[in-house]
């Protein structure tokens, strides 16, 4: 796939809006009243200044009879100011309300016949040129805190991608500011809707082993070089995750009994792993490649981070073997660093 498919080819991508439909209406409406009130007050209190030409008599139906009709036309003569007070309010006061709310009228029809339209071709452009994003299918326990850790280490939201079928975990993600489509990820056109190909990484946590590893399959497809992470719960399935292409694959399972098991050799071990894995910890695992500065010196000794591992090519050493005492170009390190943000 290569590219850019016609807009008519995606299916769109939708992203909460700033205010609840039922908040802008009332807003807009209680403005219009506040507008109209105000107005028909003034001519009350001012109602020696208007003249009835019908029966010579000014009562608060005519007054807001005068003010209904002033707003929304220019009159029809048998209500007019005859005092200089009153021609000057309704000159500056009234004319200008009357722009007011035919504009309001008009930004609420906008809104709510035009604004949709607009919206439906904006995320298709936005969708069309979307790049370097994250996928993440399924928005459950999992997914739902992968994409909180996510924003919690400065992702942007607007640079993740949720799939799901459930109304209720997209509107939670949308909620977090990420964008959402509605649509089975096991499909080939659903993944292109989200230029899978042009994705940073896709998260996969679709609920049921069977399910994720389909959706593997198809990323992968269509999608050679994007990094996969995949859940699963059964460990019988890890090795059928990775035939799938998945990169990485997590069992929640596993890595609960990991520690479970590390509480009984020490009461702080499972603390500490648990404070690697989060934003919110004191420390915090980082991967990255090596600077140029970095050439030539050992993975261990480094101010503020301690290396764990090197990766070179295909292999992966650890801190204590020979290879790792003397960084290359091109080497991949893992190391622990402070968290600042909670020290």
């Amino acid at each position: 796939m290569s590219g850019k498919a016609p807009l008519g080819n995606y299916r769109t991508l939708t992203r909460k809006s700033g205010l609840p439909l039922w908040a802008d209406v009332m807003v807009r409406v209680g403005f219009v009243l506040g507008l109209v009130g105000m107005a028909i007050a003034v001519h009350w209190f001012d109602r020696e200044g208007l003249k009835d030409n019908y029966d010579g008599h000014i009562s608060f139906l005519d007054i807001v009879y005068f003010t209904m009709i002033s707003i929304t036309t220019t009159g029809y003569g048998d209500i007019v100011p005859v005092t200089e007070t009153a021609r000057m309010f309704d000159a500056l006061v009234v004319t200008p309300i009357r722009v007011f709310v035919v504009l309001i009228f008009l930004g609420t029809a906008y809104n709510f016949v035009l604004q949709k339209s607009w919206n439906r071709w904006r995320m298709k452009i936005l969708q069309r040129n979307l790049t370097g994003h994250i996928v993440v299918i399924g928005f459950g326990v999992s997914g739902s805190e992968a994409v909180k850790e996510l924003i919690g280490r400065g992702q942007n939201p607007r640079q993740i991608v949720v799939i799901d079928s459930g109304d209720d975990n997209l509107e939670n993600a949308e909620k977090l500011g990420c964008n959402v489509l509605n649509a089975d990820a096991t499909r080939d056109q659903t993944l292109v809707s989200v230029r899978v190909r042009q994705a940073k990484s896709v998260i996969v946590s679709a609920g049921r082993d069977d399910t994720s590893i389909l959706i593997v399959l198809t990323v992968r497809h269509l999608a050679p070089n994007v990094p996969i992470s995949v859940v699963v719960r059964a460990s019988d399935n890890e090795l059928l995750a990775r035939q799938a292409g998945a990169n990485n694959v997590i069992n929640p399972v596993n890595f609960a009994g990991f520690l479970l098991a590390g509480t009984c050799h020490g009461e702080h071990i499972s603390e500490y792993m648990s404070d690697l894995a989060t934003v919110k910890g004191r420390v915090m695992l980082r991967e990255r490649v090596v600077s140029k500065d970095e050439i030539g010196k050992p993975l261990r000794g480094r101010e503020n981070a301690v290396g764990l591992r090197v990766y070179r090519g295909e292999k992966a050493y650890g801190f204590w073997e020979p290879e790792a005492g003397s960084l290359q170009a091109g080497d991949t390190i893992v190391e622990i660093i402070p968290n600042v943000d909670t020290l």
